[in-house]
């Protein structure tokens, strides 16, 4: 894809590419009176911009993962670029066209927009309907907003097989993701890389939507809870440390739409003896976390981050 930009690239600045269907030669330097940085290569800059300001927000914002994702991501800057640049090119004048032979240069010129708009829509239809058996081969990973999106801070990550890092991410069904992390993937990789190594940590799992977001009566179901995790292990991933509670999957029930699965990770102070009362290791339902949070003086969570799933089968 990028090869594709710098050819047009180059033939707005008035060179002309081998390999489109026109002579070499044909372009040559810009004539004067034409300022040598026109229209035409404004339109370039326009482009080349749009383009990597896309592949930038590819790993920020929640869009699709595939063989063509960066070309479904440039088409859809593109689309907002392509009336902008036929706007510039018909208020060229048309002794001042980038491409030396007026009319037909400007033609050109606008043949080059067009062909890219072209390849691109191409190979978007190839990545939406290759199989049409199997609408999920593209996966689309949608970012939580608002209230849900506020609790990610921290650059905490929460790292599954395949996923990545899912913090701040609802779990998409496509190739059964949610059927996986609730029944075949065990306990992710943990990454805090602005952990001190010479502290604890203490990390807390828990699902404040227990049964249901609407009806969250045991909620702060406790999923995960490990203790003294150095933070040398933390900025590497590898968390090592005193299991208080054993990694649970999230397992939403059925229709109890979306669930929330948040992390929290505190600072454990120093030669703080943490440990769950007999009440608390006979239930991990209806956990009163803010009371375990307030015995062992953890204070507010150094980082956060969840994900939001729900019943692979809804």
């Amino acid at each position: 894809m990028p090869r594709i930009l710098l050819r047009e690239r180059s033939l707005w600045m008035g060179r002309t590419p081998t390999g489109f269907g026109w002579d070499a030669g044909v372009g040559g330097p810009i004539p004067e009176p034409c300022n040598t940085m026109g229209e035409g290569a404004a339109v370039s800059r326009t482009l080349g911009r749009r383009a990597r300001a896309s592949a930038r927000a590819r790993g920020r914002v929640g869009c699709c993962r595939g063989r063509n994702a960066f070309l479904l991501v440039v088409l859809l800057e593109l689309r907002e670029t392509i009336s902008t640049a036929t706007s510039n090119l018909q208020a060229l004048p048309q002794s001042c066209s980038p491409i030396p032979g007026t009319r037909w240069g400007r033609m050109k010129l606008l043949g080059a927009v067009l062909l890219a708009a072209s390849l691109l829509g191409a190979a978007a239809r190839e990545e939406r309907s290759p199989w049409p058996d199997d609408p999920s081969r593209t996966c689309f990973f949608q970012m939580l907003s608002g209230v849900d999106g506020e609790f990610c801070r921290g650059d905490l990550e929460i790292i599954y097989p395949e996923l990545g890092d899912v913090g701040c991410t609802y779990i998409p069904k496509c190739h059964q993701y949610r059927r996986r992390i609730s029944r075949e993937w065990g306990s992710p990789r943990v990454r805090y890389p602005q952990a001190e190594k010479s502290k604890k940590y203490v990390l807390v799992l828990v699902d404040p939507d227990a049964p249901s977001r609407a009806n969250p009566r045991n909620r702060f179901w406790r999923h995960w809870l490990v203790t003294d995790i150095p933070g040398a292990d933390l900025r590497t991933g590898d968390v090592k440390g005193l299991v208080l509670t054993d990694y649970v999957r999230p397992t939403p029930p059925p229709r109890s739409g979306y669930h929330r699965y948040q992390l929290r990770l505190y600072e454990q102070p120093a030669h703080e003896a943490i440990a769950l009362s007999p009440e608390e290791r006979v239930s991990l339902g209806a956990w009163a976390m803010e009371s375990f949070v307030e015995q062992f003086r953890l204070g507010s969570p150094v980082a956060s981050t969840q994900f939001l799933t729900k019943y692979y089968e809804d």
